[in-house]
């Protein structure tokens, strides 16, 4: 884990509340992995004080692409960096996904800026020729801003939206355990964030007895396990058991995570 000031590429808005950044990470040396993320300072300014945890969306040899909901002032902020400056990344930080080389087909399941977390997992499966299927939920199509990247490298997606009134708990266990589960033979599943979503997806692993993974998303203030805000409850050895997010995790196996 280091500190970077790294160039600005882009910083576009996708929709209505995503943007969408590219940086130049030539200058750093250690490997990144998905599911990693970095924590960044949203602006040079002295407000605000803290930095914002954001997953990465897509790895690339000499850039990192994230997407980010513009949410609160920080995320306000960062959507005033023009290409050419520079931006402030401490990380890479956090235990990653871990892809099985024997896997031939995995399952993602993710609401919201959820999907940026999991494309970049999908982004290694096609590398390695395997096959992804994704259920990506959202509040509009308009939200579904992984979808058409998901697609153009073969992954069946499955879309569902508040808007269509698809993306309830109930809609979703249907379409797995009617179709998904049943068309397709899920080596692994990914999940990452609607706690609902992922309760369920937890539920049907066990029922499938199908190994999975979840990237959880809290609210981090040091990013380094000194300040305990990103504090999760976790089942290991039959024991519950308290884990900082940002070390521990952000990923951690489904079967362990207490979805209550």
């Amino acid at each position: 884990m280091k500190q970077y000031e790294v160039p600005v590429l882009s910083n576009k808005q996708v929709s209505n509340r995503y943007w969408h950044m590219r940086v130049d990470i030539s200058n750093v040396k250690e490997t990144i992995t998905p599911g990693q993320f970095f924590h960044i300072r949203c602006t040079s300014e002295r407000s605000p004080f803290l930095r914002r945890p954001f997953s990465i969306y897509q790895i690339h040899d000499q850039s990192l692409e994230f997407l980010y909901l513009v949410k609160g002032v920080g995320t306000q902020r960062m959507t005033h960096i023009s290409p050419g400056e520079t931006l402030n990344l401490l990380g890479p930080l956090g235990e990653g996904f871990k892809l099985d080389p024997q896997a031939k087909t995995i399952l993602l399941v993710a609401r919201g800026v959820g999907v940026a977390t999991l494309a970049a997992i999908a982004q290694q499966a096609f590398k390695q020729n395997v096959k992804v299927v994704a259920v990506l939920s959202a509040r509009t199509r308009e939200d579904l801003l992984a979808a058409e990247y998901l697609t153009e490298f073969g992954a069946d997606v499955y879309p569902v939206t508040e808007e269509e009134g698809t993306s309830d708990v109930a809609y979703v266990n249907e379409l797995l355990t009617t179709n998904i589960l049943i068309q397709y033979k899920i080596d692994t599943v990914y999940t990452c964030g609607s706690r609902r979503l992922s309760k369920l997806t937890q539920q049907l692993a066990d029922k499938y007895r199908i190994p999975g993974e979840i990237a959880l998303e809290e609210h981090m203030g040091c990013a380094m396990g000194a300040c305990y805000a990103c504090v999760s409850d976790i089942i290991e050895n039959g024991q519950k058991k308290s884990v900082r997010v940002c070390i521990d995790g952000p990923v951690f196996p489904l079967e362990k995570v207490m979805m209550e």
